[in-house]
Parts: structure tokens; sequence; C-alpha cells
């Protein structure tokens, strides 16, 4: 946790996943049987509210700030809440860029969609909660992170192409790829993007890698919106060569 007074870090399992916990939950009250769950799974100690009250009292400490009469975790029936500023958590900062963004691309206002979307993907550095467990909250959130992560890309993406940066999209969509190489729509729109910049051989390729992965990882075909790409390239390469010919 970063703030103007300095830099806080949870290092000990549990204190990382209670942390956790009440930031993706910031503003609102965790009961203490949700981070009892949480913490300690389906194995919870036999004083597990009395070990709860040490961890939220330890981790109170650790968020004490020269000045701030109260903690920011607050007590309250059945549980605990972490108070934070509006802004003051990158998660909001990205929830508000991602709702703007995905305005202004509705809107086909690409300049202002490329712009806040490619705040919003700043945001990221690297996985969400990395290794902090895998229970309801920390793990409910890190799938909608990256999955809000992923729309995000793909709005920035459509607009990057709206706007003729075909080079700089089909760089990022290879390094999404290599994230997320069974994500469909990142390959749809590599090979449009290779294909509108000329690079047809090139988008060619990038099916048929697609569909290596696919039918590897899945045993399924490429979905019929990557396959009618592949099509209508090939129509057009089709269409080329009789103009030649024909001239």
């Amino acid at each position: 946790m970063t703030d103007d007074h300095g830099v806080s870090s949870v290092s000990a399992p549990k204190m990382q996943i209670l942390m956790a916990a009440l930031l993706v939950r910031a503003n609102h009250v965790v009961s203490g049987e949700e981070l009892t769950r949480e913490i300690w799974s389906s194995n919870p100690p036999r004083r597990a509210t009395a070990s709860l009250h040490v961890h939220v009292s330890q981790l109170r400490k650790i968020l004490a700030r020269p000045g701030r009469p109260e903690s920011p975790i607050g007590t309250e029936a059945p549980g605990y809440l972490l108070r934070v500023e509006p802004g003051e958590l990158d998660l909001h900062r990205f929830q508000q860029l991602l709702r703007d963004g995905r305005q202004a691309a509705r809107a086909k206002n690409h300049d202002k969609a490329a712009t806040v979307l490619g705040a919003a993907l700043s945001l990221h550095r690297g996985a969400v909660l990395n290794g902090v467990g895998d229970g309801p909250i920390v793990g409910g959130f890190v799938r909608w992170a990256e999955e809000a992560r992923i729309e995000c890309a793909e709005l920035f993406v459509e607009s990057g192409m709206a706007l003729g940066r075909y080079q700089e999209m089909a760089g990022l969509l290879r390094s999404l790829l290599a994230e997320h190489p069974l994500h469909e729509v990142f390959y749809q729109q590599l090979i449009r993007c290779l294909s509108r910049s000329g690079r047809r051989a090139e988008a060619l390729r990038v099916y048929h890698c697609a569909r290596e992965t696919i039918r590897r990882e899945l045993g399924l075909e490429p979905c019929p919106a990557l396959r009618e790409l592949q099509r209508t390239i090939l129509l057009s390469d089709d269409e080329r060569s009789g103009i030649r010919l024909a001239g």
C-alpha cells in the first residue's frame, strides 16, 4: 500500500489475504464469517474469531499513519470494513476509466476511448493479487479483474485500429496472445490489423497458428468469425490475382 506517508507492506500470508479481502470490498462491511472462510477455507482453527481479531489488530497497526485519528479499518456488525477515499485505489480508478472508455468507444469517439482505455491498461502492473489466496472474495475478484482487463484491451485495440495505429496494435496483440493463447478475439483483431496494413500473408500465418493452438489445446476448430476472416483474406488474394492475370 502506497500513500503520501510512504509504503506499507504485508508479508504474512494470512494478513495478505485479510488485507486483500478488505480492499476488494473497500467501504463495505465484510462479515467475520466471510473473512474466516477466506483465510482458513473449510478448516478454521477452534479459536478462529479470536485469531481473526488479532490479525485485524496487527493490520491496523501496519496501516496507522501520523496525524490520522482513527484506523482505516472499522469494526461494524457483523464484521469489518476498510475505508478508502474516492480515487485512492487503483481498482476504483480502473473501473471508472473502463466505464468512460466503453462509453466513448460506443459513441465512436476513438481518440478519447484510446486515451482513456490506455490509461486504464497502464494501471495493471503484473498479475493481480498473484498468490494471495483463492477464496470466494479474493479468487472471485482475481477472475473478474482479468476479464475486465481483457475487455479493456479489446476495446483499446478496436479504437487504435479505427485510428490507423496498426503497427502499435499488432505489437500489443502479440504480447496479449502470449498471455492468452486461446483468446480468439485477440487472434481476430491481430489478423484484421495485419490484413488492413497490407500484411495478408502474415495474417494468414496468424490464422494457422491460432488453428493449431486451439486444436491442440481444446480439440476444437476456430470459431466461425476466425474462419470467416481467413476466407475473406483468401478471396481477396484470389481477386487480386485475377485482376493481375486479366491485366
